[in-house]
């Protein structure tokens, strides 16, 4: 079994990434990508409808702007995620170098008008370039207000661009019109994609807000439990401690007796604090497997159980239970889990909890440290504790990466060593 340390080291770079790293990286090589597009479908077939040294040059254009549309999007991309500020610069050199192209397009029609092909080359430079300087540009607003104002600003500049240069108003209404269908579909594209990308943040960024939550109201049902025990008896201890002491100064022999009545309130203090703490260590290992399908399965991660606590005794159900516990907690905190599998099962004088979940990469940051899978060192503070509550009813625990993509968590305790010799 190899340890969660060499996990990390075999991952690779795509598979050290969290769920939301890798939604923003896909999305933002999406865009990247369109600046390919913009070249193969713009730029080279220029080649096909015009002479050799006037598309050179056009095709030189249609790469500047791709390029120039693809570092906007990076830099649109940071500021959606509020790692800088709004490219605004950046977004105005783009509107003013796609109109420039836009220009160059009409012109070039225009000095050709009986010439099929150079007519067919100037649209598909017109089009092009003003439908992915559109996407592009919607990138860099936030609104449905300034996306249709961008939108409605390009179809209208495509209108009033044409009209004055000679261009029929049919020809130029059309060309509108495809403006319109073909940038609105990037645009609509672009702010989907930063939809999506923010939606999947503010999913992980709940889910761990969830598990913080549940510590926090663990911890909470803890403080108010040792405050009900406590609070009383430490106000009598502090009374009669008061009386005592003034007893003692007036010479009177009851202040023995107060003090004597301390001691047993201190002494039954430390009993109720015990059974305290025993009642918060302690997790039935049924309730807890409950537990662990439901809070998965509300977290969209398939759980699958099996098996029964009904039986084994209760030192070997608390156990377990803190296993299945801590296990569930990694996997919710740290986890890019899809799928996870809880067994139980009893055999050869021994019960056998497995928990096994998908997202290795991430949850070996949390239950398994750096300990790897037996190890007795190294490990993160909850493996260390699971493997105290083990080894006290005589169990042990291994916990790493089954593959490059699994995570398992086995606990092994002996029936026979806890409950003086259950058979399986």
């Amino acid at each position: 079994m190899r340890t969660s340390g060499s996990t990390r080291g075999s991952g690779g770079w795509w598979g050290r990434k969290t769920t939301p790293g890798k939604v923003e990286t896909y999305t933002r090589w999406s865009f990247h990508f369109f600046a390919l597009i913009e070249v193969g479908a713009v730029g080279l077939p220029l080649f096909a409808q015009v002479g050799a040294d006037v598309a050179g040059w056009l095709a030189v254009l249609v790469t500047v702007h791709a390029l120039l549309c693809s570092a906007t999007a990076s830099r649109a991309l940071d500021w959606t995620r509020g790692r800088r500020a709004q490219p605004v610069r950046l977004l105005w050199f783009l509107g003013a170098v796609t109109a420039l192209i836009a220009v160059v397009a009409v012109v070039l029609g225009e000095r050709s008008p009986d010439d099929n092909q150079v007519q067919a080359a100037a649209t598909t430079l017109l089009v092009g370039v003003l439908s992915f300087g559109t996407g592009t540009l919607t990138l860099g607003v936030r609104g449905r207000r300034q996306v249709l104002a961008v939108v409605a600003g390009v179809v209208g500049g495509t209108l009033l661009l044409q009209l004055p240069l000679g261009v029929a108003a049919p020809a130029a209404l059309v060309t509108a019109v495809i403006v319109l269908i073909a940038g609105g579909g990037l645009a609509f594209t672009a702010v989907f994609s930063v939809w999506l990308l923010d939606a999947v943040y503010e999913l992980d960024e709940a889910r761990e807000t969830r598990a913080r939550l549940a510590v926090a109201e663990e911890r909470l049902r803890f403080g108010r439990d040792l405050h009900d025990v406590m609070g009383r008896n430490l106000s009598v201890i502090a009374l009669k401690s008061e009386l005592a002491v003034q007893l003692a100064r007036r010479g009177r022999a009851e202040a023995v007796e107060q003090m004597i009545e301390v001691q047993r309130i201190a002494r039954e203090s430390q009993r109720e604090v015990r059974d305290v703490v025993r009642g918060y260590r302690e997790a039935a290992l049924d309730v807890e497997l409950a537990g662990a399908q439901g809070v998965l399965t509300a977290a969209g991660i398939e759980c699958e159980v099996t098996g029964e606590a009904a039986g084994l005794p209760s030192e070997v159900q608390s156990a377990l239970g803190w296993v299945v516990r801590e296990a569930t907690t990694n996997v919710l905190r740290h986890g890019n889990a899809g799928r996870c599998a809880v067994a139980v099962r009893v055999a050869e004088g021994s019960v056998v909890l497995t928990v096994e979940n998908d997202g290795a990469k991430a949850v070996d940051r949390g239950i398994g440290g750096s300990g790897g899978g037996t190890g007795s060192g190294g490990g993160g503070a909850g493996l260390v504790g699971l493997r105290e509550r083990l080894t006290a009813v005589g169990g042990d625990l291994e916990a790493g990466a089954v593959d490059d993509d699994r995570f398992r968590v086995r606990a092994t305790v002996p029936l026979p060593a806890v409950a003086g010799g259950v058979a399986s």
